[in-house]
């Protein structure tokens, strides 16, 4: 397990009152309950960064975290919750949207989908609004401990098969668990290897 010097920041309900733009930055983002904060606690090698709990959709804001003094780690609202009000996801999608349109140190969205289930609408919609405004991303599966092999391979099979219906070109995508660590030296590798290309007020990303 990775140990990092991970701090928490500031809290923003505007993009706005994000922290200044000086380090890479890497947002993480995903349905409710899809295991964000867990795979966020298992990434900088602690179980306390990011607040995990049992009813899902509790991040409302976006959550800046100092990673190494080095790297930004944005925690972002969940959405599709249906235990959420109409209000409250009504008013996710616009400050997901405005701070991924605006945040200028934004190399890489990590858009986390559960591997256990089918492709879900609004995942879909999300990473096709992603490609329609040339923001860089990756599909994040989480939970592969969850399911067998061959359940998991079938599952991300099926997955493949739906997306090259709709993609020329198929999004990056890595596989993780927060139980095993699996993917997560992957991810820190990608961290490294983007951070080195960095340039304040510039999105420079190289998958």
């Amino acid at each position: 397990m990775h140990s990092l010097n991970a701090s928490f920041i500031k809290s923003a309900a505007d993009p706005s009152q994000c922290p200044p733009p000086l380090y890479p930055e890497y947002a993480f983002t995903g349905r409710s309950n899809v295991g964000k904060s867990s795979l966020i606690n298992a990434l900088c090698g602690t179980r306390h960064l990011a607040k995990t709990s049992s009813t899902p959709g509790k991040t409302r804001l976006i959550n800046h975290f100092l990673v190494n003094g080095q790297w930004y780690l944005a925690d972002l609202p969940g959405y599709g919750y249906a235990k959420a009000s109409r209000r409250e996801r009504s008013a996710f999608m616009p400050l997901l949207t405005q701070y991924l349109l605006k945040r200028t140190n934004l190399l890489c969205t990590f858009l986390l989908i559960d591997a256990r289930h089918a492709p879900q609408a609004n995942d879909v919609s999300f990473m096709e609004w992603l490609a329609e405004q040339e923001l860089p991303f990756m599909l994040v599966f989480t939970k592969t401990d969850k399911l067998g092999k061959q359940a998991l391979q079938n599952r991300l099979t099926a997955y493949k098969m739906f997306l090259e219906e709709r993609w020329e070109q198929l999004p990056l995508s890595i596989l993780t668990s927060a139980i095993t660590g699996r993917g997560l030296d992957q991810m820190h590798q990608f961290i490294s290897e983007n951070n080195r290309q960095f340039m304040p007020e510039q999105r420079d990303f190289k998958p």
